[in-house]
């Protein structure tokens, strides 16, 4: 089984639709038993999803300062739970 910080690293590329089918189901039955991760996704989709209303179009500079940000604070998080 995938560790959370898998989850956090390969989120992104799972709400693009960019990886691999074998991780994606990885990824998904990670999920399924993992309610940190579900919300971690949750919460991303949501912002990524907002970032377009919240100004004009973000650059690539700003979503990748963005996910770089949550991907920190996500994993000193989940260095308790693995």
């Amino acid at each position: 089984m995938l560790k959370c910080r898998e989850i956090v690293r390969d989120a992104d590329r799972l709400l693009a639709g960019d990886l691999s089918r074998p991780r994606k189901m990885a990824v998904r039955m990670h999920l399924m038993m993992c309610r940190h991760c579900r919300r971690y996704v949750r919460y991303l989709r949501a912002l990524l999803a907002a970032i377009p209303f919240m100004h004009g179009p973000a650059s690539d500079e700003e979503v990748s300062r963005v996910m770089d940000h949550i991907h920190d604070k996500r994993g000193e998080n989940s260095d308790s739970r693995g």
